[in-house]
């Protein structure tokens, strides 16, 4: 995969973007996540967002799903802790959209000022990009965006 290094794209990933990644290593999600960890894009992320992340993918289920322990997905989600732009939570937005869930995806995005949220639930966040200055894109289309093909 070719980047054109545009870090100053900023994403929020929906947990299902997430769940994605670590359920193909094929596909736009988990390059997604390996570009974030390298660094070709902004990460931005909350406290309310990480634990999200964290309780779906620790699931039993989704466990054996990816294949993996519970240590292993813990460790991807230190690195990527790690390396995500810490979102502060200035101001609540809630409720704005159907999943109570996806109003922490919404408020990271906003008070991150994210420019767009990758997701697979493009429906569910039409107040996201009705109300703010936030697109919602597939991962397919925010890779594309990374590789300098689209903008």
């Amino acid at each position: 995969m070719q980047y054109h290094g545009n870090v100053s794209l900023a994403y929020v990933l929906d947990t299902s973007v997430m769940v994605a990644a670590f359920r193909s290593s094929q596909g736009a999600s988990r390059q997604l996540l390996l570009g974030a960890l390298a660094g070709r894009f902004e990460l931005l992320l909350s406290v309310p967002l990480l634990l999200e992340y964290e309780a779906v993918l620790t699931r039993t289920d989704q466990l054996n799903a990816f294949g993996i322990g519970r240590r292993d997905v813990q460790r991807v989600l230190d690195d990527v802790a790690s390396i995500a732009r810490q979102v502060r939570l200035a101001y609540r937005w809630r409720p704005q959209l159907p999943d109570a869930n996806d109003d922490m995806v919404l408020e990271t995005a906003v008070n991150g000022n994210a420019d767009a949220v990758v997701t697979f639930n493009r429906t569910d966040f039409i107040a996201l990009s009705e109300r703010f200055d936030c697109r919602v894109i597939l991962p397919g289309i925010a890779l594309r965006e990374l590789r300098g093909e689209t903008r």
